[in-house]
């Protein structure tokens, strides 16, 4: 899963049905790989908003 988290971060284009069908031999259920899906595209997206307005991290978030 966690491989697979990163692959669909790092080179979301490369990701493949066989990625999916791994994740099901493991034991994911469609929904579980939906949810894992949803978690890391709100993710990239909400970074990209944070780092699109320059945001910065609060003092009480170490680096």
């Amino acid at each position: 899963m966690l491989g697979f988290a990163v692959k669909l971060t790092e080179t979301p284009a490369a990701t493949s049905d066989a990625d999916v069908d791994s994740l099901r031999e493991a034991g994911f259920s469609d929904r579980d790989i939906l949810d894992i899906v949803e978690v890391v595209a709100y993710y990239a997206y909400a970074n990209r908003i944070a780092d699109g307005l320059g945001l910065e991290t609060e003092d009480w978030i170490p680096d």
